[in-house]
């Protein structure tokens, strides 16, 4: 099909995944009211009705790791090897981000490997926390050293944080907690030095940025204010958000993308849909708004421009130089 949409931040679920998740008890995921429903056909048709050529698929929360390090890698190498045989039966339309066992920095690790080296994934998905730990932990360092050493795709993707149920107010994690979650880890990240440490990391950070936008000049302050003492002339953290890349899955029109784009450049967004938790007619609607929007860029909509983002972070999902055959 003609070069469209890259999605960034489609969801798939197995029934075998769904069924292992609630018996842990995950039967209503971060306060939904049910799991969603979810086949490759019904994707592909939602992906063709609005012009999404490629979607790469991830794991969405509660992730896989509920208490048991052995049945959290079982399940991980069982969910990214189905999502590597859909990337086979169904060339150029789907990919996928591997989800890893963590808070198993191990077993993370081994299963970087077989991602990367055999199933031929096109990055990590990696939960805002596990279990309480967040991703600027010591204990992680591991993980982030790998992934910088193979110049990886890192999918970052909100969860409950423990003790959500009060903060929640009842309501679902998805609508606020989400948003502060995703803040929170990539503050952490920030203040522990890692996106410095590591700069050859590709991170996307969700629903554009969560709170970020906000809270950017806020954190950059307390960067400097709480630099540990053998730390010197800190990185300007303003100025590695700006590095990221940031998907605009969820409401981001009309209101959060003016904020973005004030921390970040347009070739710094990339489109994402969020299905299947988010429903069909709920992403005919995001998408709607997407293109009605205004864009900065002269000659540009949001459909190319994110796409050409896309492209350039993914490489194979170009299309061949005009001329050229695949």
């Amino acid at each position: 099909m003609p070069s469209g949409f890259v999605d960034v931040h489609a969801h798939f679920v197995t029934d075998s995944y769904v069924r292992q998740a609630t018996a842990a008890g995950h039967g209503r995921p971060d306060g939904m009211a049910t799991w969603p429903v979810w086949s490759p056909k019904a994707h592909l048709d939602l992906m063709d009705q609005h012009g999404i050529a490629t979607a790469l698929l991830s794991l969405s929360s509660p992730g896989v790791h509920f208490g048991d390090d052995a049945a959290a890698r079982r399940l991980a190498r069982q969910v990214n090897e189905y999502a590597a045989t859909l990337g086979r039966d169904h060339p150029g339309r789907f990919g996928s981000f591997a989800i890893l066992p963590l808070p198993d920095v191990d077993g993370a690790l081994d299963e970087i490997a077989y991602a990367f080296d055999h199933l031929g994934v096109d990055g990590v998905t990696l939960m805002t926390n596990a279990g309480g730990v967040y991703l600027g932990d010591p204990r992680l360092e591991p993980l982030f050293a790998e992934l910088d050493r193979r110049h990886a795709v890192v999918v970052l993707h909100p969860t409950t944080a423990p003790g959500w149920e009060q903060t929640a107010l009842g309501r679902p994690a998805a609508m606020v907690e989400y948003i502060f979650d995703t803040a929170r880890t990539v503050a952490d990240l920030l203040m522990a030095g890692v996106l410095d440490r590591h700069r050859d990391l590709r991170v996307i950070v969700p629903h554009g940025g969560g709170a970020l936008p906000i809270l950017a000049d806020r954190i950059n302050e307390f960067t400097k204010l709480f630099l540990p003492p053998h730390q010197s002339a800190p990185t300007d953290a303003v100025q590695q958000l700006s590095r990221l890349h940031y998907d605009i899955a969820g409401t981001a029109f009309p209101r959060q993308i003016p904020a973005l784009l004030g921390l970040v450049d347009p070739d710094r967004l990339l489109f994402g849909s969020d299905y299947c938790w988010t429903p069909p007619p709920v992403v005919d609607t995001h998408i709607g708004a997407i293109d009605a929007a205004e864009i900065p860029l002269a000659g540009s909509t949001w459909r190319t421009l994110t796409t050409a983002n896309a492209h350039r972070l993914f490489p194979r999902l170009a299309p061949p130089p005009q001329g050229e055959h695949p």
